[in-house]
This record gives C-alpha cells, structure tokens and sequence, in this order.
C-alpha cells in the first residue's frame, strides 16, 4: 500500500526520516532510513536521502516493505539448564551466542536451540524470537528465563516492565573504580551516527545502575552491577559513560585490548517471581571460566 503527505509549514526543515518515524511510529528510525536507501521513499517523485530537509508542500510517498520472513531452523544445540517446568525454562547462555537469528546470522542461536528442545513456546516476542521475554548482549554469558506459554510471558513482561525483577551481573573494567559503590543514572538512547551503539544522550531513556567495586586491580576494576532499568548495552554505555569501559568491549572500547574479545560482562543472578506459583525465585550461575581465568591473569600481573 502506498502511503501519501503532504508536508505541513509546522514540518519544514525536518529531516525526511524524523518525519516519516512520527507518521510511521511502529517503526524505528533506522528501519526508515533502510526504506530510504532502499527506493521506498519519495519526495516529489524523486527519491532522497535520510537527511532531506522537508519543505512546506513537499509530496512524500512511501511504501512500507513486506517483512521477510526468517526460517529458523531447529538445532540440537546443548542447552544449559538451570531450572525447567510447564511454563519457564532458566539457562545459562554461553558468551558468543545471539538470542535470535538475524538477517545475517540465522543459525546457532539461543532460538534454534529452543526451537529443538520444547514443544511449546509463548509468541508474544514474534515468530522470529518464541519464548524471548529478555535478552543478553552476544558476548554477555548468564542467567536467561524463557516463557513457554503466552501468560506466562505477559506476566514476566510485566515484572521487567515494573523493575520487580533483580538483575545481577559482574564485570571486568579499564581503570580503577574510586567510590565503593555508586548509582549511575542517565539516559540512554541511540548512537546519533554509529547504528549499532547507544549512548548517555539528553533525550534517551531513564536509565539507572547500581554498581559495588568487588577488587580493585593495578589498572582494572572487579565490578558487580545491578540492573535498575534495562536498556539495550546499560552496563556498557553506562560504564563506558564513567570512563571505565569494559575489558574486551570492542564497540565501546576503541584502543587494542589483548586481555580478551568479546565483553568481560555476565549477568550472575535473576530472581523473578513465579507467573503461576507466585513464589520468588532467584536463579544464580557460578563465574564462567573466561572471567575467572582473566581474574587470576590480573591477579599475577598486579
């Protein structure tokens, strides 16, 4: 279906992508500016660029693409499994691991593996993520809870959505952390020229961490960090907006880092209460072997 406006005076000057993200607001900005590029755009009948500036009475056209559907496959990929029942299955994602096929990557996932293992899972996340209520960076490790079923899944939503839901994670950064413990709030939003990254931005997201320094090294920081709010990369930007990016963070660290490749970054410990049972449960993994091997490397370097 092709969709037609006509740019109002209150519009002009607007970016043709900030236009079309308050028209289209199921749609993210970067999904937009993917239409642009792509040809799905128009203004006038010529097509343009994501940073167009819009005049009054300009004529924008645009078509919203079909969705191409992945076909994720089932895998029979180990899981391991922390706790199971009829409506949730708890386990510890390993480092290295998407939770979801993507357009480039469409194969062993935390979704194939799930896909193989259960009969059922809940589809509130979409047919491309059944089971997802949550999710874990790549190279982030750690507790993960899947729903099986659609209520469950809502109410798990809900207790992420009202913060009822403890998030423990530790972590290894660069520099030594002063203050014992501290709170970190800012919010975080969209990288306003690198698409993969989020940054501390004055219009993002109310973002909150809690952190407690748990051994200070000669030039690095033993973290645990508590998840107040969820944001996409938190503990990341948030550290990284401290000046204390984490050791391996390829993204938000830009000088050569030796230690180690991927995020030294997992998350320890959830509790949650149960969508049927009512009962607080609290699911806890041991130190995966890289962060306590990188441990004993900062110990003999100290």
């Amino acid at each position: 279906m092709r969709n037609e406006h006509v740019v109002k005076e209150t519009e002009a000057n607007m970016r043709i992508d900030k236009l079309l993200r308050q028209l289209e607001p199921t749609h993210s900005r970067h999904q937009i500016q993917q239409w642009i590029e792509e040809g799905y755009v128009a203004v006038d009948n010529k097509q343009v660029k994501a940073n167009y500036k819009c005049k009054a009475g300009n004529n924008v056209h645009w078509t919203v693409p079909k969705k191409k559907k992945l076909n994720i496959e089932p895998e029979a990929i180990p899981l391991d499994i922390i706790y199971e029942d009829d409506y949730i299955l708890v386990i510890n994602k390993p480092k290295g691991m998407l939770i979801h096929p993507t357009k480039q990557v469409q194969t062993n996932t935390v979704v194939n593996a799930l896909k193989y293992y259960c009969e059922k899972l809940s589809t509130l996340s979409g047919e491309e993520r059944p089971g997802i209520v949550h999710r874990l960076d790549k190279d982030t490790s750690g507790v993960l809870v899947v729903a099986k079923d659609d209520k469950t899944h809502a109410h798990l939503q809900n207790q992420f959505k009202e913060q009822r839901v403890i998030r423990l994670y530790e972590t290894i950064v660069h520099g030594v952390i002063s203050p014992n413990k501290g709170v970190i709030k800012a919010p975080i939003g969209r990288h306003p020229t690198h698409r993969l990254k989020r940054t501390v931005i004055s219009n993002g997201k109310e973002a909150e961490t809690h952190f407690s320094v748990l051994t200070r090294f000669n030039e690095y920081t033993h973290v645990a960090c508590e998840l107040i709010t969820g944001r996409t990369h938190q503990i990341r930007v948030h550290l990284h907006y401290m000046n204390h990016p984490i050791v391996g963070d390829e993204l938000y660290y830009h000088k050569k880092d030796d230690l180690m490749k991927g995020q030294a970054l997992f998350a320890k410990e959830l509790s949650v209460i149960h969508p049927h049972s009512n009962e607080q449960m609290r699911f806890k993994v041991n130190q995966p072997t890289y962060f306590t091997n990188l441990l004993k490397k900062l110990e003999r370097m100290a």
